[in-house]
């Protein structure tokens, strides 16, 4: 491998790596617009309870987000390998924390950890997931012990909002922004 090759494998990861952060944040601020950027439009997503394509899968996942007041996705250990220098596969490592209101039994606590099983593709220069299957590895579900109102807490006025209050908008640049913000052209 050259220097120019490194160079590339070492964009093509942090690229990769961004794009799985992005998914996480686009779920969790329910962006719909945002998540579209994570996913080729002719992908293809096997979550177990959905199978099938990703536009689909975007709409139902801005769908279900509604019944929970709150999620928080977290992605930890990523293994990239390359199978030639426009297409990799990643299993990334996930956490995701979900408060799911219970009615008259309050609510409810849902964590799940797992791994996405993803294959990408770069096309005039971008990495998205082109197909992405879920694993569900545990889960953890329980009346909430969320304190909201107690001394420390009702001090922390600023919380996480769904698109488009969250703090992070305006403060992050859009989609469009971002991928202009640097054009990289990769050798031939």
């Amino acid at each position: 491998m050259n220097i120019e090759e490194a160079v590339d494998m070492l964009v093509s990861r942090a690229a990769i790596q961004d794009a799985l952060a992005r998914y996480c944040q686009s779920l969790d601020r329910r962006d719909k617009e945002r998540l579209k950027t994570v996913f080729w439009p002719d992908g293809h997503d096997d979550h177990g309870m959905y199978v099938g394509n990703i536009q689909d899968f975007i709409d139902f996942s801005m769908e279900s987000l509604k019944t929970f007041d709150r999620t928080m996705h977290m992605i930890a250990n990523c293994v990239i390998e390359f199978d030639d220098r426009d297409h990799a596969r990643s299993e990334t490592y996930l956490v995701a924390y979900h408060d799911l209101p219970g009615g008259e039994t309050g609510t409810m606590h849902v964590v799940a950890g797992g791994r996405y099983l993803d294959k990408f593709e770069r096309r005039s220069g971008e990495w998205r997931i082109l197909e992405r299957t879920y694993i569900l590895d545990w889960n953890q579900n329980g009346p909430s012990t969320s304190d909201w109102d107690g001394e420390m807490y009702a001090q922390l006025t600023r919380r996480g909002q769904r698109f488009p209050d969250d703090a992070a908008f305006g403060f992050l640049k859009s989609p469009d922004e971002r991928a202009n913000a640097f054009k990289f052209e990769t050798a031939s």
